[in-house]
């Protein structure tokens, strides 16, 4: 692996878990256009990867991303692009959406603006208790473009994401742990094994089943209820073209005896 790389790989085919790091620490991760191009790549590949059931991303130094770099994107912004045209930090939400894996945020340090808007196309986000997300954009005169839709259809309250968007201000991790933008927070020393510990858990799990539980929460979260029920009925029925949740009942039932155990792994072998 080049010591020069923008984005560092991990990936455990014996674990199911692929670790991406961002790296530019130098510039607290900013997100230049190579970066977003090489990030955007190796996701492309890892999603055909059927040995990865959880990807992981990440940020080198103290800190996951201080957002899109800015030199870069004034170095751009002149170039006509045609309507439609997909690049950047829209593409990487598309793609991690897409993703038939799992893909966990560990975010510490600075989560701002483009970075944030990653960590909003991630399934889940794990953060420190001392990191800081915000979208500082309103400040140079800019609303934050990518950031507002992924932030708006994050589930955060309607008054909680315009706090954010127009304000420019920080919020802690247990800040944005209640506002919704995060899934849990750990202190700042537990935060890298938490999160391992978390990705192998996924990365044990069935991938049909993860892969699924995506397709179903992302077709049903912005219609109604009840096209939501008949959306799952169809989902789950898919599910059993690729495997059969009841075909270990008495090893899975065994092992919950005594309160529930998290580290039951369905043996796929029995499937029929």
């Amino acid at each position: 692996m080049a010591d020069n790389k923008l984005v560092l790989e991990r990936v455990s085919q014996e674990q199911g878990v692929a670790w991406l790091t961002l790296n530019r620490p130098e510039k607290k991760n900013a997100l230049s256009r190579a970066l977003l191009a090489e990030l955007a790549g190796i996701l492309k590949t890892l999603r055909d990867n059927d040995q990865i059931r959880c990807i992981v991303t990440t940020g080198a130094g103290d800190s996951y991303s201080s957002g899109r770099d800015l030199h870069d994107m004034r170095d751009r912004s002149s170039r006509r692009r045609r309507w439609g045209e997909e690049e950047g930090v829209a593409e990487i939400v598309k793609v991690l959406r897409s993703c038939p894996q799992v893909t966990i945020a560990a975010v510490k340090g600075y989560c701002l603006g483009g970075g944030l808007a990653l960590v909003n196309g991630h399934d889940l986000a794990v953060a420190a208790d001392t990191a800081k997300f915000g979208m500082p954009e309103i400040i140079r005169g800019s609303y934050g473009a990518t950031a507002t839709p992924t932030l708006f259809h994050s589930g955060t309250p309607f008054k909680k994401a315009f706090y954010i968007q127009l304000t420019g201000r920080n919020l802690s991790g247990d800040e944005a742990e209640r506002a919704g933008l995060v899934s849990k927070v750990v202190p700042e020393k537990d935060l890298m094994q938490f999160v391992d510990e978390l990705a192998r858990e996924i990365g044990s799990r069935n991938p049909a089943t993860l892969e699924h539980a995506k397709i179903a929460a992302y077709m049903e979260k912005d219609v109604d209820f009840e096209t939501a029920l008949k959306t799952d009925d169809l989902v789950s029925h898919r599910l059993r073209c690729y495997t059969n949740p009841l075909s270990d009942v008495e090893g899975y039932l065994k092992a919950q005896k005594g309160g529930g155990s998290l580290g039951y792994t369905k043996p796929e072998k029995k499937e029929g």
